[in-house]
């Protein structure tokens, strides 16, 4: 009977973050980001591209003024090579990143795929879906908290999903011998449960508890992310992602939302900054609404559980990260 139980409100709770309320301005009126450093992977199309679209509006009309005086033209784009599915990448990513002694104010890590064939494997080792959408974010993050935490208060946004609340957990953080498209939702119960699991440890380290991590659900968006799973979904998918589904630039607004209100900033109480409104982190996100998360993220076992196998499978240990870092 409780098996039931938690199977209906589960999927009651993924059908909610199916909402298609239309935001504007009002609901997510952006923020001053003058002089603010942001990353943002998977900013190449989709909710990432329109995220990265509405950071550079709200931070460019000083910054582009003051180039064009300095420099005679509006901008300056550099394109650095990240390839998610490639540990390589991510560790070159970011060693260059700290190269450059910025302080990081925001990472989002938005990058993901939605399928990918039960045999196939990055050069890495593992599953694509389980590497892009979560095992190279994990080591992305871990080496970019240092950077992070010379701009307090630093924002990590992670982009899990509704469909977190169908994953199941397993132990050993293996999907592959489930269907193609539980790798999906599996990956994103163990992103939200994992960094739930990091804003408890941050806070806990005099350097990095300024540091706020939430995960967001950008709702049921109609992006390229579906391109892989059209011609298997049929009429069914299309009509949904034609007629129902929000367009991109709406699901970036989870994004960009918990990236800098004042609402999903550091709570004054545990981390002694942020808005007196500001409610911390480790929360799940639904667009732009405080949500429960599925059950499994409120088990301080089975997010440690999860800590440790990622830490094992990403050889945080062997890198000496984890004891670098103090968590």
């Amino acid at each position: 009977m409780a098996s039931l139980f938690y199977f209906l409100n589960d999927l009651v709770q993924g059908i909610r973050g199916t909402n298609t309320t239309f935001l504007t301005d009002k609901e997510v009126p952006g923020a001053d980001l003058t002089g603010k450093w942001i990353i943002i992977t998977g900013a190449n199309n989709g909710i990432g591209f329109e995220a990265a679209k509405s950071f550079a509006t709200w931070a460019a009309a000083k910054v582009c003024n003051e180039i064009a005086q300095a420099h005679g033209h509006s901008s300056t784009i550099e394109w650095w090579p990240l390839d998610m599915g490639d540990f390589e990448t991510v560790e070159a990513f970011a060693q260059r990143w700290i190269a450059t002694e910025n302080p990081l104010d925001i990472l989002c890590n938005n990058a993901g795929i939605a399928v990918a064939p039960l045999d196939a494997k990055t050069k890495d080792g593992f599953h694509p879906v389980h590497q892009i959408n979560y095992l190279s974010h994990v080591l992305l993050t871990l080496r970019l908290l240092p950077s992070l935490a010379e701009q307090t208060p630093g924002r990590i946004v992670c982009t899990t999903s509704c469909y977190h609340h169908l994953g199941t957990y397993n132990a050993d953080l293996d999907s592959s011998a489930t269907l193609p498209g539980n790798q999906y939702r599996d990956n994103k119960l163990y992103y939200q449960m994992w960094l739930t699991e990091l804003q408890l440890r941050l806070l806990r380290h005099p350097s990095y508890k300024g540091i706020t991590v939430n995960g967001v659900n950008p709702g049921f968006v109609s992006s390229s992310i579906w391109t892989a799973v059209k011609a298997e979904g049929g009429r069914s998918l299309q009509f949904l992602l034609s007629y129902v589904a929000i367009n991109p630039q709406q699901g970036s607004l989870a994004i960009t939302y918990a990236a800098t209100s004042p609402e999903f900033g550091p709570d004054p109480k545990t981390q002694g900054i942020g808005a007196p409104n500001g409610r911390g982190g480790g929360k799940y996100i639904n667009r732009i609404w405080d949500a429960a998360p599925k059950r499994h993220v409120n088990d301080p076992e089975l997010r440690s559980q999860v800590w440790i196998k990622t830490a094992e499978k990403l050889k945080l240990s062997e890198k000496g990260l984890l004891d670098v870092l103090g968590l």
